[in-house]
């Protein structure tokens, strides 16, 4: 899997994280993670194809109702974006609460 993580893309991935099991919509997305549509929806297109995201179309239940696509990660989309954004934060020099940061190896 070759995630390129830009600054949009780790906006996303942790808008799914939130709540990994629950289903978003484009819409919600955009509004969640701050993005365009025209930044947002090639982000999902990549992630999808990746395996990171599933997709599918609801059925309405209304007759003038449109369909929303619901954008969900995979179990696999769950683990990279969990080592994905840990990495970062590593490298940002911001371990979260809990998680050990590699030995400088100087002395204090």
């Amino acid at each position: 899997m070759s995630l390129k993580l830009t600054p949009q893309v780790e906006r996303v991935l942790r808008v799914f994280l939130e709540d990994s099991a629950a289903p978003r919509y484009g819409y919600a997305l955009m509004k969640a993670a701050k993005l365009a549509s025209g930044t947002l929806y090639p982000i999902l297109t990549r992630l999808e194809t990746e395996g990171m995201v599933a997709s599918q179309w609801e059925t309405p239940t209304e007759e003038n109702q449109r369909p929303r696509k619901y954008y969900l990660l995979t179990g696999e989309g769950v683990r990279v974006a969990h080592l994905e954004l840990a990495q970062l934060s590593m490298d940002r020099g911001t371990a979260r609460p809990g998680t050990t940061r590699p030995a400088t190896g100087g002395i204090g």
